[in-house]
This record gives C-alpha cells, sequence and structure tokens, in this order.
C-alpha cells in the first residue's frame, strides 16, 4: 500500500469515529427525551483508486414498531379512562355522600327533621320557618345537582371542541413531515430528526384517538383509527365539529339540537361502542356529554318529578284543586309530566311557602287555604312528613319501577354516580398500569447508556489507532524528504 493510500484510509477512519462520537454523544443527550429514538451509523468498505478504507452510509434510527403500536394504544386507553374517572368523582362529590353537609341526601334527611319539628309545634311560626328552609334547601340542592350535570356536559362539548381542531392541526403537521422525510430521502439526508418529531405527534393524536400508523413508500405513514376511519392516506381529512355553548337537558345528538363528528363533511358514529373514533379522550367527552351525564340527569329529573308529585294536587295537602301548583313548581307553575326533561334545575318552592313571606300558616293550613284555621292543628304537616317516608312506584321511566321512598330515590342516584366512579377507578388502575408497563419496556428499548459509553471508548480508540497511522505516514514522509 501506497503512502497516500495509507493516509487516505486512516482519514476515512478518523472520520468514522468523529461521525459515531457525535452520534453516541446525541444518544447519551437525548436518553430521556419523549419520541427520541436511539441512532446508529451504518459503515461500509470502501473501495477508491487502489485505496480502501470505510465510508458512512446513512443514520439507522431504531424503533419497535409493534411495542410502540402497542403503547399508543394503551396511551389512549388511558387517556379515556382518566377523562371518565374525572367525570365520575365530579358527579359524586356534587350529589355528595350520605351524611355530608350540603349533600343530596343530608338536605332530604334535614327536611324530614323539619317537618318532624314543625308537627310537635304547628303553632310555632320559628319551626315552620325552618320547615321552610329546609325545603328551600332541598331545592337549591336539587338545582345545584342539576347545574353541575349541565356544566359537565358544557365542559364536555367544549373540550370536543378544542381536540378536533388540535386533531386537524396534528394531522397536517404528519402530512407535511411525511414530505420532509420523503424529500430528505431523496436528497440522501438524515430523517431521523424528522422522525422523532413525527413520532410525538402522532403520539399526541393518539392520546385522543387510537390509531394505527401504517408504513408507505419513501418514509411516509398513514394513518387509520382502531374504529376503521381513515385519518391520513397521502392527504389528511377534516374533521368536522360545532361547539353548542349552553347546553340544555332537553337538548341530545338524536334531536340534532348538539353537534356530532364529521369527516370531510360526511357524519360518523360517535358511541362508545361503535364509533369511529372510540378508545381516546375525544371519545369519553362524547361519551359523557351524551350517554353518562343525560343519564344522570334524568335520574336527578325523576327524583325531582316524585317530590312534585308527591306533595301536588291529589298529595297530602287537601287544599290543592286540578291546575293547582303544589309545594314544589316548575318556575312557579304546576308540574307538567311532559316537560320532565331538566325540571331538577327549574324547580322551585312555592311562593306561598315561603320562608320570607307572610303565609307561613300556609304550612299548617294548606297552600290554596284561605284562613289560618287552627293554630294547633298538625294534621297537615304530619301528613307531609308521612308522605316523605311513603313508598310508592316512580312515574319516572328513569327511575326504578320498584316501589321506593324519596331517601330511597336519593339513594338511586347516589348509587348510580359511585358505581360510575368505582368502574372508572377500575379501568384507569388498569389502564395506568399497563401504559406504564409498556412504557418501560420502550424505555428498555431506548438508549442503554452503559452500552452508549462502552461504543464511545471504541470509537476513541479507533480514532487514536487511525491517528497513529497518521502520524506513521507522516515521520515516513519526514525521513523521506530528509534524504
Amino acid at each position: 500500500m501506497t503512502l497516500s493510500g495509507a493516509l487516505s484510509n486512516a482519514l476515512s477512519g478518523l472520520n468514522v469515529s468523529t461521525r459515531a462520537t457525535i452520534n453516541v454523544s446525541s444518544n447519551i443527550a437525548n436518553a430521556l427525551t419523549e419520541g427520541y429514538g436511539r441512532r446508529e451509523l451504518t459503515v461500509e468498505s470502501r473501495m477508491l483508486s487502489q485505496h480502501g478504507g470505510v465510508a458512512v452510509t446513512g443514520t439507522l434510527r431504531h424503533a419497535d414498531p409493534v411495542l410502540l403500536a402497542d403503547r399508543r394504544l394503551a396511551d389512549a386507553e388511558l387517556s379515556n379512562a382518566s377523562v371518565m374517572a374525572d367525570f365520575a368523582a365530579r358527579m359524586e362529590t356534587r350529589i355528595g355522600l350520605p351524611g355530608e353537609q350540603g349533600s343530596l341526601s343530608q338536605a332530604l334527611a334535614e327536611f324530614d327533621s323539619a317537618l318532624v319539628s314543625a308537627a310537635s309545634r304547628p303553632d310555632s311560626d320559628e319551626r315552620l320557618v325552618v320547615a321552610a328552609l329546609k325545603a328551600e334547601a332541598l331545592v337549591n340542592t336539587v338545582n345545584d345537582v342539576s347545574d353541575g350535570i349541565g356544566s359537565a356536559r358544557e365542559d364536555a362539548d367544549a373540550e370536543i371542541g378544542t381536540m378536533v381542531k388540535q386533531l386537524n392541526t396534528a394531522l397536517e403537521r404528519v402530512v407535511e413531515l411525511n414530505t420532509r422525510i420523503s424529500s430528505a430521502i431523496h436528497k440522501g439526508e438524515d430523517t431521523s430528526g424528522f422522525e422523532d418529531t413525527r413520532q410525538t405527534v402522532i403520539d399526541a393524536i393518539s392520546e385522543m384517538v387510537p390509531v394505527h400508523s401504517v408504513e408507505r413508500d419513501r418514509g411516509a405513514v398513514a394513518l387509520y383509527s382502531t374504529g376503521g376511519a381513515i385519518l391520513l392516506e397521502g392527504g389528511a381529512v377534516e374533521i368536522g365539529f360545532s361547539s353548542t355553548g349552553k347546553i340544555e337537558p332537553q337538548m341530545s345528538l338524536a334531536n340534532g339540537q348538539l353537534s356530532g363528528l364529521t369527516l370531510n363533511g360526511r357524519p360518523i358514529d360517535t358511541s362508545s361502542e361503535s364509533g369511529a373514533l372510540r378508545g381516546g379522550s375525544l371519545a369519553a367527552q362524547f361519551e359523557i356529554r351524551d350517554e353518562h351525564a343525560p343519564d344522570l340527569q334524568a335520574s336527578l329529573d325523576g327524583f325531582a318529578r316524585d317530590l312534585a308529585e308527591r306533595f301536588g294536587q291529589g298529595g297530602p295537602d287537601g287544599s290543592l284543586a286540578a291546575g293547582d301548583a303544589g309545594m314544589f313548581t316548575d318556575w312557579g307553575s304546576p308540574f307538567d309530566p311532559g316537560l320532565e326533561a331538566g325540571f331538577a334545575g327549574r324547580m322551585q318552592l312555592n311562593p306561598a311557602l315561603d320562608p320570607d313571606g307572610d303565609t307561613l300558616w300556609k304550612w299548617r293550613a294548606g297552600i290554596e287555604a284561605s284562613n289560618p284555621g287552627e293554630v294547633g292543628d298538625a294534621t297537615l304537616l304530619n301528613s307531609l312528613k308521612q308522605e316523605l317516608s311513603r313508598s310508592s312506584s316512580p312515574s319516572s321511566s328513569a327511575l326504578t319501577s320498584v316501589s321506593a321512598s324519596p331517601e330511597q330515590l336519593v339513594a338511586h342516584v347516589l348509587s348510580k354516580a359511585s358505581a360510575m366512579r368505582l368502574h372508572a377507578d377500575d379501568e384507569l388502575a388498569f389502564a395506568s398500569s399497563a401504559q406504564a408497563t409498556l412504557k418501560e419496556l420502550e424505555l428498555g428499548e431506548g438508549v442503554d447508556t452503559d452500552y452508549e459509553l462502552q461504543k464511545l471508548m471504541e470509537f476513541e480508540t479507533n480514532y487514536a489507532a487511525n491517528a497513529r497511522v497518521i502520524q506513521a505516514v507522516d515521520e515516513m514522509l519526514q525521513a523521506i524528504l530528509s534524504i
């Protein structure tokens, strides 16, 4: 081998060692960076005239596509479970547990106790005031729970709008990265940085909508939802949604008063069982808005209806005739069974029984009574107390068909929220464990700093060997020139 050949070989070795050292440094520096794929130089021997040596042919980015796909599905399940657990906990807190101050069951119990106290001293205005205040507190608690359910639906609707915007932006970003990667491959440039960024973007998409990534020509990928929808194939689909803002209890997707999703203008199923984009946090928000929250609202409306009918015309207050409003009204009007939806939010105490009014005697004599009657007569108050404890079959289809008292109906509403929370907590625990396991496996397949440091020592040795060759060639050239 000639001196120039030896020098050429050594220089090529120095170049590869330098590039490899930089590559190792990058791997170590990004060992904990989300979406970073470990890099490794691809090297081959070269033949240049009579010289040999080595040359860098590219950079290989390591990633396990099967593990990555499984982890993305776990991310979607965890995101879905987290949203559902937050909602369920929020509803259970709003309804309140038995015995908690401000809970629905406690408000009912305090009203019951106030009626007992008033019945023992029907002549006492102070006790009648307490009964009126507790009845008003019960109404306010029912209103508050209804408002909480409505707010949850509105929050879910707003969050859907935000997610749809993020999805459209992310899908366009993937299209752009596909183009850049294809262009870099065509130019023979390293695509690892673009692939890292694309993986991070797809990871964000998969939390909202679980997706499968399918490789296409020249480094591009296509995205399909696990529900079978094409999200990106060459170009990205346009996901459509219109936020509603104020949502009334009777509004639903089925009656067209709430917006669903469209893909390129075509409506798609958004149900939790068969929806095209089911499985992630986006589907969870639809499940809250269109399934769980309306179900809770219907149960609460059924409870409010039961109270209105118990203490309305035909109940213990004999002064009420057909068409008269009872103790619990629909914004001052008699309750209409045809307007049950949302009644819990419109429920009000009859103004004739207002604790601040001058007709407190109507608690004792009757809402439509014309005079106070005997101040010691506790007949009506005792009847009201008995009615509050009496079991009967609820008229609402949203409640159990079994005969139940108001206390049992409150327990029914609370148990529905509690059962949902327990189920959501179980799902969250399972999803969190599965995601953490897959994430740990993915990190285990990533950058191993011990291995990288070993490689760094190897490259330093190679660098020193090639440098020694150059030094030897220099010494030989100096010897030749000194002759």
